[in-house]
């Protein structure tokens, strides 16, 4: 079994044990009414979209989602959530140190203590338990999105028990209709955005595969043009009136499950495994990846 494969599964249990946590950490996390910004980069990234927003819908105030390299913190905020697995990344020890010297309060969720970010944040909410071996990242993310979805007052039990239904479940029904495609559009709405733009991440990670990822409403604008027999538009969340019989009609499969979104994003992972095992390689060793990115003075 790989680590990826370990990783995936204890995801319904790790969720349920970081919503325990919240009641110790509620004080370092965004407060209704707060602007807020996320950082990240990769994986880190789309669970800030996810969570900003879900924090707007749900009006709890206004919300950006920077990747490290990209942000417009100048812009003002009362708060910054920096994501990072490995807590070394270039781009966000950079923020950090950017932070600090604005007296902008932040706080990092960070998997390795010790580390640059873990040591120069404000505050650190350290996650060391759903650390990862895989390169690839799935449980630190989705545990992540957990709490921050558990700090806006969302229930996650639903999340959780559907995530264990898809743990459970055997490939041949969990995957009929995709196990040979040769592509995969996800596609999202709303916090569900940030998901399918993770989704489409994790198959070109593990599995060098074609995927792509776009606003459930925004695919009609150009990309349904590459749906075709033997490709597979996946929707993740919410599906525009009318889209599936559209992807259908072009010959391409269309998937969908009325279950909770993170839920989903679990029996995406799941797919990762098979078709990683299938074309016969490591999905913890992705090509031309390392666990973090690390830039040196001529990168």
């Amino acid at each position: 079994m790989t680590h990826l494969e370990r990783e995936i599964a204890t995801q319904p249990d790790d969720w349920a044990a970081v919503v325990q946590r919240l009641p110790e950490v509620a004080h370092l996390l965004p407060k209704p009414g707060e602007r807020v910004a996320t950082i990240g980069c990769g994986t880190s990234w789309f669970m800030g979209q996810a969570y900003a927003v879900l924090r707007e819908s749900l009006g709890q105030g206004v919300t950006d989602a920077f990747a490290a390299s990209e942000h417009h913190l100048a812009r003002g905020y009362d708060r910054v959530v920096v994501i990072t697995r490995s807590g070394t990344t270039t781009e966000v020890i950079e923020v950090v140190e950017e932070l600090r010297g604005a007296g902008t309060p932040h706080v990092a969720l960070v998997a390795t203590a010790g580390t640059a970010v873990a040591e120069a944040a404000e505050s650190v909410i350290l996650l060391s338990e759903v650390d990862e071996q895989s390169v690839v990242q799935t449980r630190f993310a989705t545990t992540v999105l957990a709490l921050l979805r558990a700090s806006l007052g969302e229930s996650i039990e639903q999340a959780i028990a559907d995530a264990r239904e898809v743990l459970a479940e055997a490939d041949d029904t969990a995957y009929a209709g995709l196990v040979d495609v040769e592509q995969v559009s996800f596609l999202g709405r709303g916090w569900t955005v940030g998901l399918a733009n993770e989704a489409g991440l994790k198959l070109r990670e593990s599995v060098q595969f074609w995927a792509e990822a776009y606003p459930a409403m925004e695919y009609r604008h150009g990309p349904i043009s590459i749906a075709a027999p033997g490709r597979a538009t996946w929707a993740i969340g919410e599906v525009p009136e009318g889209l599936a019989e559209q992807v259908r009609a072009t010959g391409a499969h269309f998937e969908h499950r009325d279950i909770d979104p993170m839920a989903e994003l679990v029996r995406l992972h799941r797919f990762c495994v098979l078709r990683a095992a299938a074309a016969g390689l490591d999905p913890d060793e992705p090509r031309n990846l390392t666990r973090s990115i690390i830039l040196d003075d001529a990168s």
